[in-house]
């Protein structure tokens, strides 16, 4: 397992056309049972070729497929045209000198169809990605405007921007803009934007220059460093120690940079000393942090104002002798209480309330309104009208009016508590990603090794300056600095801080180890094969990254909502506040029902006022971001990888799960049991042959077969096979080949009577009896004549039943899906518990099944493997990829299950619904706050109750909506696998301990 995910994890879609362009063939060949294979094609790239993939609908049969082929060849500049009538889809490649996209795309719809290009590989290849940290999104609202400014930017392609990590993800072309003009106009929106990382930041590497430099010494090392061989660009930041490295890290690394900078200077300029740069405070978490801090301190501050203008207002007025002193006159009417409050509460309000008045100017400047501007309304509409009854106070001598001074200045105070305690539980939930960057260690143990590969001598260097194919050395109690493979040493690993898996793997010479794991005893040399940006960890850390980046589609309800909900808001508030304004000067209702501190005009401010502020459109925001943001974070920590909210979202309906055999059901380590020779033959002979035509296939039976071969050659680990010429593949039957002159054929019964080879009756028997024992029988033919059978068996995983039974349980429909024959296929089935078998399925047939049970009103899931399972894993409402599996595969798939255990296919599931419910509880929350909350401030208990709700605690329920979505969302944290899996976990671990 460790294998497949170091070589691709988490892919992203952005890299997938470039792990595997299409233009010349390289055949890939994916057995199905019996020997059967179908071919994958997988292309290198020719400068003058691209691709493009259309969508065509109203393709119904294999003709109409037929007549777009023949229109689109018809075209000049056409070098070849695949169309898949099953999925719609037609895939060009072309010479964009000779003919463009929208040619081809007229051409389709001319032959009666209609067309839509999915994909350009011109576009592709010009496609660059950069994040970008955003400070100053307080709503959906915001981030939606932000999402709206990005997209209307010429050469901006896609663009994501997620509220509750407050990141965006950008696809532009480089061609036609740079992401400074991305963050500039970020920042026009009225944001604070920070750069993360670009495309380019994937190879790149910042080194800072310590000691006397020159401008000439500058350009003498960046000569140099751009001469050596693997280096892309170097750049100098002028004035500045910095200096930026773009390379390939297959050819060269940052210790090479380090020492040609110390060693080209030397002597020129002084001594030069050159160590990577750090960013300092400029990471996530540290940036999070002094958000925290700021938050923090202006919480404080607002109190030291605050507190003595609500004791002046609401308590030292009860007290005899203090009353008097603040109701002492100084100037007519004006008392020396409100020269206090209006002293206190004006820094609260400009200062420490600054921030909700730049937020409303950049929100209204854009033509758009957000939480900053229902505050500063509700804040400047107390302040004001507050101000004028102390200007009307100290100008007349007759003048009774009341301030709300201590309305303003405690609804900016519990705001910013809000915010503050916001911001903390936000910071809690990325966590999970935050701890995998984490599990990579600082330091790391570089070994010298001489020309035998004896260790000549050892030095701890910095983590980041390790080098492809170092070699390393990791003791007990350490933890794995890279990815690479174990070149000496034994010891167990624990690895379940990467991939779940609570039991030690054992490591022993030419084993993978995995960067972040923790070796627990006996030393080990590793030799490096990944680092930086491609190790496992990296990649895991950018697909969670992803994944939280990504929109579920229950977020567009909150998006539409809070579209519509600020300004609607502020008409609420004005309707509230003239309904009653305008009843009291009506006399509508008794004199009696107005607090004696003040008049019918302060009853109507304070109800409209309230109504203002204790609507937010903040946890509506936060409902499903933050819920998803955790529940991905949950799943990494057991095993499994969900590739956004969408995927989540979907999985929670899952009530019908389609699962491949080999790899899924089964080990996926076939090996041969039973070897049966019809004719008089050497063994040794026979295997020779056999395995010189399977060794051309990658499926697990043709490498089983080859490796047990190898078994009649011991005294080679890599042994010669004799040449196979004329290799043909017949998907879904079996492969043949001749070798030494002779015909060889391998596969199961249809091959052979598609090729008229007479199968004996003792041969039906043994491939009966293998089927019985639920193992794969095999026939090989030599020019024609059947001399031998095969059984390979490939064991059940030991969870595979309990896992069946437990979806069963869970009213989930179970079917098995598998290229192999039917009496295997049934006998794999009953023993785990599968009522629903297809079997000698070829890769398209499984798709056509998913889509047959789609239509039939079931939400599928695939659980696969294989490069054959791979379009029904597209094709199904949820793809999930066994982590062992191939990297098509695991592209393919919404969910990857890193453990490779069945159980984490009920994980999943309930993880997902478990979410889901979240999110509704998110909106009941947030929904709740507001439905429940704006009626009562507006006063609709007061007539009956003289219940009233005052502003400042309308702010402080407000501020406590959003609190409270993200500690409902925190809860995930808690998630506990069912019980039942905890069981077959158990019994697992003692099957593989027997």
């Amino acid at each position: 397992m460790a294998t497949k995910l170091l070589s691709l994890t988490c892919i992203r879609k952005e890299r997938f056309s470039e792990r595997y362009p299409l233009v010349r063939k390289h055949l890939t060949r994916s057995r199905d049972g019996g020997g059967s294979s179908s071919e994958t094609a997988a292309f290198e790239i020719d400068d003058a070729i691209s691709r493009a993939v259309f969508q065509v609908l109203g393709m119904t049969c294999s003709a109409c497929a037929g007549s777009v082929e023949k229109a689109i060849k018809r075209l000049p500049g056409i070098h070849e045209a695949v169309i898949d009538a099953l999925n719609n889809r037609a895939q060009i490649l072309f010479y964009p000198k000779s003919v463009d996209v929208e040619t081809i795309r007229e051409t389709i719809e001319d032959a009666g169809f209609e067309a839509s290009l999915i994909e350009n590989e011109a576009n592709e290849r010009s496609k660059q990605v950069c994040r970008i940290r955003i400070n100053g999104m307080t709503c959906t609202s915001c981030s939606s405007t932000i999402e709206r400014v990005l997209q209307s930017v010429n050469g901006v392609q896609r663009a994501h921007v997620a509220l509750a990590i407050e990141e965006a993800e950008i696809h532009y072309d480089p061609r036609l803009l740079s992401y400074d003009k991305l963050l500039e106009e970020i920042e026009n929106a009225g944001f604070e934007a920070v750069l993360i990382s670009t495309g380019e930041d994937v190879s790149k590497i910042d080194l800072k220059i310590d000691g006397e430099f020159t401008d000439e010494s500058m350009e003498i090392i960046e000569r140099s460093l751009e001469a050596l061989p693997g280096v892309q660009s170097v750049e100098i930041s002028h004035g500045t120690d910095k200096i930026s490295v773009l390379y390939k890290p297959d050819v060269t690394g940052p210790r090479n940079f380090i020492q040609v900078i110390e060693s080209t200077v030397f002597g020129h300029s002084g001594h030069i000393k050159a160590t990577i740069f750090s960013e300092g405070g400029v990471g996530r978490e540290s940036q999070k942090q002094g958000e925290i801090k700021q938050y923090y301190k202006s919480f404080l501050w607002s109190l030291v104002f605050t507190v003595p203008v609500f004791l002046t207002a609401m308590v030292f007025m009860y007290i005899p002798g203090i009353k008097d002193l603040l109701m002492f006159k100084v100037i007519n009417m004006l008392t020396i209480g409100e020269i206090i409050r209006c002293v206190l509460a004006t820094p609260v309000q400009f200062i420490i309330g600054w921030r909700f008045y730049t937020g409303s100017y950049k929100a209204i400047r854009r033509g758009s309104a957000n939480m900053d501007v229902l505050i500063a309304l509700g804040t400047n509409a107390a302040y004001f009208y507050s101000l004028y009854t102390v200007l009307r106070a100290a100008t007349s001598p007759d003048f009774k009016g009341v301030d709300f001074f201590e309305t303003s200045a405690m609804l900016i105070s519990f705001i910013i508590l809000g915010k503050y305690l916001e911001v903390m539980a936000k910071g809690k939930t990325s966590q999970a990603i935050a701890k995998l960057m984490n599990l990579a260690p600082d330091t790391a143990i570089l070994l010298t090794l001489d020309k035998e590969g004896n260790v000549t001598g050892e030095e701890e260097i910095d983590g980041r300056l390790i080098q492809k194919n170092d070699v390393i050395k990791i003791v007990p109690g350490a933890k794995v600095a890279s990815d690479g493979y174990v070149i000496w040493g034994q010891s167990h690993v624990n690895e379940s801080m990467i991939t779940g898996e609570a039991r030690p793997v054992a490591k022993r010479k030419g084993d993978t180890v995995i960067g972040g794991t923790l070796n627990e005893n006996g030393v080990l040399h590793v030799k490096v094969t990944r680092v930086g940006s491609e190790s496992a960890l990296a990649q895991i850390v950018r697909l969670v990254e992803s994944a939280q980046l990504a929109k579920a589609p229950v977020q567009k309800l909150a998006d539409r909502i809070s579209k519509f909900f600020v300004p609607l808001v502020i008409f609420l508030s004005i309707s509230t506040w003239l309904a009653w304004f305008l009843a009291g000067k009506l006399h509508w209702y008794p004199e009696s029902w107005i607090p004696s501190s003040m008049d019918s005009f302060e009853l109507a401010l304070q109800f409209g006022i309230s109504v203002m502020v204790i609507a937010c459109p903040c946890a509506l925001g936060l409902a499903t971001p933050t819920a998803v943001m955790v529940g991905t974070g949950v799943g990494a920590s057991q095993g499994v990888l969900i590739k956004g909210g969408q995927a989540l979202e979907r999985a929670h309906k899952v009530n019908c799960i389609v699962f491949d055999k080999t790899g899924t059901l089964t080990m996926g380590k076939p090996v041969v049991v039973k070897t049966k020779l019809l004719k008089n033959m050497v063994l040794r002979e026979f295997y020779e042959l056999v395995a010189a035509t399977e060794v051309n296939s990658e499926h697990p039976l043709a490498k089983a077969i080859v490796e047990y071969a190898k078994k009649f050659r011991d005294d080679e680990e890599n042994p010669a096979w004799p040449e196979a010429r004329d290799f043909v593949s017949i998907t879904g039957k079996g492969v043949k080949a001749t070798v030494k002159g002779r015909e060889i054929m391998v596969g199961n019964k249809n091959l052979m009577n598609d090729h008229k080879v007479f199968i004996p009756v003792d041969a039906e028997e043994l491939l009966a009896d293998s089927e019985d024992m639920a193992q794969t029988g095999i026939l090989v033919s030599i020019n024609s004549e059947l001399i031998g059978v095969l059984s390979v068996s490939d064991p059940l995983k030991p969870s595979a039943r309990e896992a069946i039974s437990i979806l069963k349980s869970m009213n989930i429909k179970s079917i098995m899906v598998t290229g192999d024959n039917w009496g295997t296929a049934n006998s794999i089935a009953r023993e785990v518990g599968i009522d629903s078998v297809i079997a000698e399925a070829k890769p398209e047939q499984k798709a056509e099944k998913v889509k047959e049970l789609q239509a039939a009103g079931h939400v599928v899931a695939m659980v696969g493997d294989g490069i054959n399972d791979s379009p029904a894993l597209v094709a199904a409402d949820v793809g999930m990829a066994i982590g062992a599996g191939t990297d098509i595969a695991i592209e393919a798939a919404d969910i990857v299950l890193m453990k490779s255990n069945l159980e984490d296919v009920i994980t999943a599931i309930d993880l997902s619904r478990k979410t889901f419910s979240r999110i509704r509880l998110n909106y009941v929350w947030a929904l709740g706050y507001n439905l429940m909350g704006i009626p009562i401030a507006a006063g609709v208990l007061f007539p009956a109750t003289r219940f009233r709700l005052p502003p400042w605690i309308a702010g402080a329920a407000m501020a406590a909506s959003s609190v409270s979505v993200v500690c409902c969302s925190l809860l995930l944290k808690n998630y506990k696998r069912p019980k039942k899996l905890d069981h077959l976990e158990i019994r697992e671990i003692q099957v593989e301990r027997v």
